[in-house]
């Protein structure tokens, strides 16, 4: 696991800090005591998690697009980054169907010109792009995919974020071979927890339609993902940005995913969500077709845990109560940071 106190005074800066995921990233580096700027577009949801959780307060925020070169470069040449966490994305499947220009821009070149600003910044020692599990070429078979297999995502997100990969395998061959700077990146499965508030992912779905009371609509519920707290790969990506820091032996290609017990299908997932919400709420099965995704997907993870002995700490019954607990905070009205720093205290405590 990370040793936060490592970040303790460090310059860290994050692309994609206003979203889900780079929010609770934000509050545990600045609760770390980290020197942290953010770089990304506004949150791109109302409600959302960055303006909930006041972490704006605490950081450098920095309203920008990773597609401007230009203007990454005035942010690194002024921030003077140690360690950057590339979260910035088009993150989701259906609206890169919908814009796939503007997807591979984003995921693509925005990869480039994060990687330029590095190469040209020589205070940047630990770099971690972010991708996602489905960069492999998918085959649906029963077992994880590992790093070593090949990377040929079906959709547009997907292919995109294959291409991010073989961005970042060309700048770290090309330019940081001498590894002046260490260079990872992650892959992890579907996150969830306490915040999410986009469109078109089920458990946002499901806390909308409990808000309302009214019936969850479930479009394909037996598609397989490997489903996991957004804590759990929140500090895979802190422990691994420290120990290639520490030592670029440990720059390399890594999954991050839960246990097997924790790849169910979206049913499920919903069935959970009904029992820890326990509002006497139903689901309803609407398949309609639709563009495609994969059906089975999940992550073997032997490299990360038998590289620094990393293993998921919330399991997904775990998971689905801390992320209704989360909500009806919310709902209540409740200091939502506050919530935020004792989930991420409970998170830390499990041995």
């Amino acid at each position: 696991m990370a040793n936060l106190d490592f970040y303790k005074g460090k310059k860290v800066l994050l692309t994609g800090h206003t979203g889900f995921k780079g929010t609770w990233m934000s509050k545990v580096l600045i609760d770390a005591g980290a020197i942290l700027t953010g770089y990304s577009l506004e949150a791109p949801t109302e409600p959302n998690l960055f303006e909930i959780s006041k972490v704006k307060d605490y950081m450098t925020h920095i309203i920008g697009d990773v597609r401007d070169l230009e203007h990454l470069r005035k942010v690194f040449k002024e921030v003077q980054p140690e360690i950057v966490l590339h979260l910035a994305a088009q993150p989701i499947v259906r609206d890169s169907y919908k814009d796939p220009v503007y997807t591979y821009e984003t995921n693509v070149m925005g990869t480039v010109n994060i990687l330029e600003c590095v190469r040209l910044n020589p205070c940047v020692k630990s770099f971690l792009n972010v991708t996602t599990d489905k960069v492999y070429e998918n085959k649906e078979w029963e077992w994880g995919y590992r790093e070593n297999e090949p990377l040929d995502g079906y959709d547009p997100y997907s292919n995109s974020k294959s291409c991010s990969e073989l961005v970042t395998h060309s700048y770290k061959n090309s330019f940081f071979s001498e590894n002046k700077v260490a260079i990872s990146t992650a892959r992890a499965g579907n996150v969830i927890g306490g915040g999410d508030f986009a469109n078109d992912r089920i458990i946002p779905d499901c806390i909308r339609a409990a808000k309302n009371k009214e019936t969850i609509i479930v479009r394909n519920p037996h598609s397989t993902r490997p489903y996991q707290h957004v804590l759990e790969p929140v500090f895979a990506y802190l422990m691994i940005a420290q120990k290639q820091y520490e030592d670029s032996k440990y720059a390399g290609y890594y999954n991050v995913g839960p246990d097997d017990c924790d790849c169910v299908t979206t049913g499920t997932l919903v069935d959970l969500f009904c029992k820890y919400w326990s509002e006497n709420i139903k689901w309803e099965n609407h398949f309609v077709g639709g563009p495609h995704e994969a059906n089975f997907l999940k992550l073997d993870c032997s490299k990360i845990k038998a590289m620094f002995g990393w293993m998921p700490r919330w399991h997904i019954e775990q998971t689905m109560d801390k992320t209704c607990e989360w909500t009806k905070a919310w709902i209540n009205g409740e200091d939502i940071s506050c919530v935020m720093k004792k989930q991420i205290k409970e998170y830390m405590e499990v041995m």
